[in-house]
């Protein structure tokens, strides 16, 4: 049976992709390589504006029923300062929900696997995509194996790529791009935290980072980050190269004395990459294939549901007009980028801020005289400010 859509991955990208297709009438087809549930290394943030989505893909009530709130974020300068922001109404921008929250990628990808298996779509786990079958300027379809070592050749006039940081779509056809920021991500889980509130909370202390997310009564995912130079010869000693440098994080390892670690230490790197706009038909790129930079501003999961969004705006109207040429599904990555650039300007921003130890130390001091412009970048941050009223604040204060 040929579908009318293939999708590659089935994380929340992949699995918001083939829920809204499938509500299209849209016959779908998605593999993954994993068995469901199963773990991800992530920070494991859902932005306020991210339930929007997940109310729209019909997956609010269960996530609301395992997530912890996050009320804002406390943030440690390199000095010591601590600042604490929360996601509030400002002026004409309300946010879906006034929290965050933070879940596990285990839950979080059970609970919409769990929707998409409520549907009629066709979905093949452990099953590895290995090859592109392309001819001429069009995709046509994958090659894979599922997981009896069968292999097959699966077909369908749109191919959408949700297959993450290893993108075998984006490696096939020759998208992907390092990136000049190299850092490696490294995360675990610790309990018995003191305090542990509902907060999310960042620890700058260059050249790292740490966020301390609770994702559950008692329990946080802690991810450090760092310079994968620092963190390349400890490949095969990762728990002993993290928990030395969580010591060298004064404030953090403060932070965390008595608490203790839970699980191993798992790492993803290197964090950034680019990848380039398909100049073939019949492919869209989703989520984490599309890109990522840094995972500070929380962008990852808001991001996949919202490429995904746009996608399937794309994917139905090239569909029935069947045309699925690039010039056709040009206009998808042109929404996404339009829809990512000044959140984009804005984080890259703020990795030359915490790269900086006293440009850090200074930005902590002004936010702490600006309250406002604090809770205007948690906003930013938080996917329901437009960046560009940072810029509007800043400018209009230094008129006075």
């Amino acid at each position: 049976m040929t579908a009318d859509v293939l999708i590659v991955g089935a994380g929340p990208a992949g699995a918001a992709t083939a829920i809204l297709l499938a509500e299209h009438g849209l016959s779908v087809r998605l593999l993954d390589r994993a068995r469901f549930p199963r773990p991800k290394v992530c920070g494991e943030y859902l932005s306020p504006e991210a339930p929007r989505l997940l109310d729209r893909l019909g997956a609010l009530k269960a996530v609301d029923a395992v997530a912890s709130i996050l009320k804002g974020m406390r943030i440690t300068a390199p000095n010591g300062r601590t600042l604490v922001a929360t996601y509030r109404p400002i002026g004409a921008w309300r946010p879906y929900r006034e929290h965050a929250m933070a879940i596990t990628r285990e839950a979080l990808d059970a609970i919409l696997v769990d929707r998409v298996r409520s549907l009629p779509v066709d979905f093949r786990e452990q099953t590895r995509v290995t090859d592109l079958v392309v001819s001429g300027d069009r995709v046509l379809g994958v090659e894979a194996i599922d997981g009896d070592a069968r292999r097959h050749t699966l077909r369908a006039p749109l191919t959408i790529a949700a297959d993450g940081r290893a993108s075998v779509v984006a490696h096939r056809l020759g998208l992907r791009r390092p990136h000049r920021l190299q850092r490696m991500a490294m995360v675990t889980y610790v309990e018995d935290v003191r305090g542990l509130e509902r907060f999310g909370e960042i620890f700058v202390d260059p050249p790292d980072y740490a966020i301390l997310n609770p994702v559950a009564p008692g329990r946080a995912n802690l991810s450090v980050v760092v310079p994968l130079a620092h963190a390349a010869p400890w490949s095969g000693r990762l728990d002993t190269f993290f928990d030395a440098r969580v010591k060298h994080l004064p404030h953090l390892a403060r932070r965390i004395a008595g608490g203790r670690r839970v699980t191993p230490v798992r790492a993803m790197g290197p964090l950034a990459y680019r990848v380039d706009r398909p100049r073939t038909g019949g492919v869209l790129m989703v989520g984490d294939a599309t890109g990522f930079f840094d995972p500070l501003s929380g962008e990852g999961i808001f991001n996949g549901l919202r490429s995904a969004e746009l996608a399937v705006e794309t994917a139905v109207q090239a569909l029935g007009r069947d045309d699925v040429s690039a010039r056709a599904l040009a206009g998808y990555d042109r929404a996404r980028r339009l829809a990512s650039r000044d959140k984009e300007r804005v984080t890259h921003a703020l990795q030359i801020v915490i790269g900086h130890r006293r440009l850090a130390n200074v930005a902590a001091r002004l936010l702490a005289r600006r309250p406002r412009l604090l809770d205007l970048l948690l906003g930013v941050l938080g996917d329901f400010v437009p960046p560009r009223a940072l810029l509007t604040d800043i400018f209009q204060r230094s008129r006075f």
